[in-house]
Formats: C-alpha cells, sequence, structure tokens
C-alpha cells in the first residue's frame, strides 16, 4: 500500500501541530508553575467542603497534592476540550473538507484504494495526536520538576495518555462521519453532540444514582476516571481505543460505496 496519502496528510498537518504543541506546552507549563503561588488556597477546609460528586468527578477525595491540583485546573477542563477540537477539526477536514473543497478527487483518481486513503487519514490524524500527547507530558514532567508538583514521570505520561485517546476517538469520530456523508458540517456536529452527551453523562452521572450506572459509557468517564494523572491505567483506555477504531471499520464500507462530490 503506497503512503503517498500518510506523507501528504503529514505534510500538510505539520505547521498547525507545532503551534498546536506549544500552545499545550504553555498552557500546562504556566498552570504548573502556578502551584506554589496558589497551593496555600486549596486548604483542607475549602477542599471538604466540595460536594462528595465534584470531588469524585475531579478525583481530589478531599486532599490536594501537585496531581490532585493538576487534574483539576488542567487535565479535566482545559486538555480535553482541546484534544478533543483537535480532533474534531482535523477529523472533519481530512475527507470530508477535502471532498467539499474539491481536492480529495485527484486522490481518489490514483490507484490507491478508497479504504487505504481512508486509513492512511486516519494514520495521520493518530501521529498528530501522539506529538500532541507527547508534547504534554513532556510539559507535565517539566513543569512538574520546575514547580515542585512532585508528579511521577509515570503518573505524567498515564494523564498525557488519556488526553491523547479522547482526541483520537473524536477525531477519528469525526473522520468516519465525514468519510460516510462527504459533509464536514455533519461531522462536526455528530462528534459535537457525541462528546457533548458524553461529558454530560460523565457529570450527571457523578451526581445522580439513577444515572451513575450508564456513566461507563462516556468516553470522559473512561479517559479521566482515574486521575487523569495517576498510577493507574484505567480499562477505559481500551474501550476508548477500540471504540475509535470500530468508527473507522463502520466508516469503510460506506465509504467506498458513495459517490463522491466533485469540484
Amino acid at each position: 500500500m503506497s503512503g503517498a496519502v500518510l506523507r501528504k496528510t503529514l505534510r500538510d498537518e505539520a505547521r498547525p501541530l507545532v503551534w498546536w504543541s506549544l500552545g499545550v506546552l504553555a498552557i500546562v507549563l504556566l498552570m504548573a508553575l502556578l502551584w506554589n503561588q496558589v497551593r496555600d488556597v486549596y486548604t483542607a477546609e475549602l477542599l471538604s467542603a466540595y460536594p462528595e460528586e465534584l470531588q469524585e468527578i475531579f478525583n481530589f477525595g478531599g486532599a490536594m497534592d501537585g496531581a490532585a491540583y493538576m487534574n483539576i485546573e488542567v487535565f479535566s477542563i482545559i486538555l480535553p476540550v482541546l484534544f478533543v477540537v483537535f480532533g474534531v477539526g482535523r477529523g472533519a477536514r481530512l475527507i470530508a473538507g477535502e471532498e467539499q473543497e474539491g481536492v480529495l478527487e485527484p486522490v481518489l483518481a490514483t490507484p490507491v484504494p478508497r479504504w487505504a486513503i481512508l486509513l492512511q487519514k486516519a494514520l495521520g490524524l493518530a501521529v498528530g495526536v501522539v506529538a500532541l500527547t507527547a508534547a504534554t507530558a513532556v510539559a507535565t514532567i517539566i513543569g512538574s520538576a520546575l514547580g515542585d508538583l512532585a508528579i511521577p514521570a509515570t503518573e505524567a505520561v498515564v494523564g498525557a495518555a488519556a488526553m491523547g485517546l479522547l482526541g483520537l476517538y473524536a477525531g477519528w469520530l469525526a473522520l468516519a462521519v465525514g468519510a460516510a456523508t462527504g459533509h464536514r458540517g455533519a461531522a462536526m456536529a455528530v462528534a459535537g453532540l457525541v462528546l457533548v452527551g458524553g461529558y454530560l453523562l460523565h457529570i450527571i452521572g457523578a451526581i445522580l444514582a439513577a444515572v451513575e450506572p450508564w456513566r461507563v459509557a462516556s468516553p470522559f468517564a473512561q479517559a479521566v476516571d482515574e486521575g487523569p494523572i495517576s498510577g493507574v491505567v484505567p480499562w477505559g483506555f481500551a474501550v476508548l481505543a477500540l471504540t475509535a477504531a470500530a468508527f473507522l471499520a463502520l466508516a469503510v464500507p460506506l465509504f467506498e460505496r458513495r459517490d463522491i462530490e466533485t469540484g
């Protein structure tokens, strides 16, 4: 199988990926360096005043250390949003966006089969997510050392991997919907609805006992339930990876059969 599509995808994504990586590095390092200035704010009395449901969502259990601080301030909202936006934006553009811009047709005219084109696009997106994940891990390790957060490197890697798998899930979902429909807007809308619904399920499931059994279906719960900065690798990592792969498997026959818009 020719790797021409993958190489082009990587070239096209290289410059935006550099800026995304620098942004993630800056955010993580800045928040880590603020730890010594704000650590006295997180008193035991303040933390114990949080409802148990919020303590469960943010995984601090009434105690605060460097890992819990980063989980609350960075890895529970800021980084998940950034990785999801990165994944959905790239995934929606790689097939559907190029099709609507009229630049996909010449690629389809080559001897490379459609399934291979889709998988190479998916691999290119995965490489970008891995690079962003690596930037997150490196920034967390450096920030921990400079900011005295005492986060072990292995736990920083687990936290970064949680963000990466969430981004891959979002990206391959958007890519699959775009490949199946040919519409970038539909890819972004469907992925957005699934992810917003998953986030609400994650939050509401921690609050309402009736919803709690369904919380495991949320990609956010699968990614962050053990930390995400943690010494434990959650079972949810495997579920996220397998679900993301299933999105692509479902999209392949739909992409191969449907008519392509011509520019």
